[in-house]
């Protein structure tokens, strides 16, 4: 069965007729309103901090004439629940992080992050230059939804968790919170990986449901509070190296709205993606200093769990490889990933490392 006409016709949170009701964007003299469901709480740092972000520029490069009314989770469906929502109609437009979405098809990890991917830039290199924009909305047809990038987190760390990771063998039976493919990789590790919205962390981790997390980086793990509640917190991740986060658009929708404010729609995502990870990257250090005087303690990944993590990784990715689309999607990726190596390692990463080392003695 087409995937669209079965969509259109299924009850995703209540009747068909329900959803295509709720799907109608709102008109008044001459403006028009989206219905924007989110998988973040409000107030939540960098993430919700996105999605406020994309929702302010589209009104104000519109001149009001389109406006998003956001909402947070629980406010119309819940956070995992925004792709059905935009998918079915019963929402015009979702803000997430499409890496949730592995469920619908695997492919949605890469417009997230996937086990030893791309960092922020090359992940914007291959979506707006290697092909990967082209087959989001490949990919996206599927489902009856435009796509575009909405930010980015940067770099994610590692994890927090009660006690320190020895060797891969720690991973074995911890109650553990990774979404994606990075998730599958633990999983293959023996962890019992949980993917639990953001807004219910703090108590999973506090009541003992979950013996660790991972969420963000430094700026939003501490407006989260998990220090509060564990002290080991390792500051460099495997699974998430620089992770997007998604708008989608009903397609039906998109289709409808003048030229114009489809283009809005285009550069606001633009312009949330380049503001937000740099309001990330300007915040993390500050936040991790912050985070050590209250006793956390920062660690790093042995080599060898270093090396549990990419022989595992190999295997999630291996397991996707029967699926054409999530195929090809890798080929181009990965060959993007090729291309941008090959010239930062020889340029960025050495700067770096010289600049460092040469401020260092001045």
């Amino acid at each position: 069965m087409d995937r669209r006409s079965f969509l259109k016709t299924s009850a995703l949170g209540g009747t068909a007729a329900a959803a295509t009701t709720l799907a109608a964007p709102a008109y008044a003299q001459g403006k028009r309103t989206l219905t924007m469901v989110t998988s973040w709480p409000r107030g939540f740092a960098v993430l919700d901090d996105a999605a406020t972000y994309l929702n302010n520029m589209v009104n104000e490069m519109s001149d009001g004439t389109l406006t998003i009314d956001k909402k947070a989770p629980g406010e119309l469906v819940g956070a995992f629940e925004v792709f059905d929502a935009v998918s079915s109609g019963q929402a015009d437009m979702y803000h997430s992080a499409d890496y949730y979405f592995i469920g619908q098809h695997p492919a949605y990890a890469y417009y997230t992050a996937v086990p030893f991917g791309g960092t922020a830039q090359e992940l914007t290199n291959w979506y707006h230059h290697g092909g990967g924009h082209d087959l989001h909305n490949e990919l996206g047809e599927i489902f009856n939804l435009k796509s575009f990038l909405a930010g980015n987190s940067g770099s994610q760390s590692g994890g927090w968790f009660r006690n320190e990771i020895k060797s891969a063998a720690d991973f074995n039976g911890l109650k553990f919170r990774m979404p994606g493919l990075g998730g599958k990789v633990l999983g293959k590790l023996g962890a019992s990986v949980q993917n639990i919205p953001g807004g219910e962390l703090y108590q999973a981790l506090s009541s003992g449901a979950l013996d660790g997390l991972e969420w963000v980086g430094p700026f939003a793990d501490e407006r989260a509070g998990f220090q509060e509640v564990a002290k080991v917190y390792y500051t460099a991740g495997f699974h998430e190296p620089g992770s997007g986060l998604a708008c989608a658009v009903n397609l039906d929708v998109f289709n409808d709205l003048a030229p114009a404010h489809q283009k809005i729609i285009e550069y606001a995502t633009m312009a949330t993606t380049h503001i937000q990870l740099a309001e990330t990257l300007a915040n993390n250090g500050a936040a991790l200093s912050r985070l050590q005087q209250q006793g956390v303690k920062t660690m790093q990944f042995s080599d060898d769990v270093w090396d549990a993590f990419g022989k595992a990784s190999a295997e999630v990715m291996d397991e996707n490889m029967g699926d054409e689309l999530f195929a090809r999607t890798r080929e181009s990726f990965e060959a993007s990933l090729t291309s941008s190596a090959e010239w930062l390692s020889k340029s960025d990463a050495f700067y770096v490392e010289q600049r460092e080392r040469v401020r260092a003695n001045m």
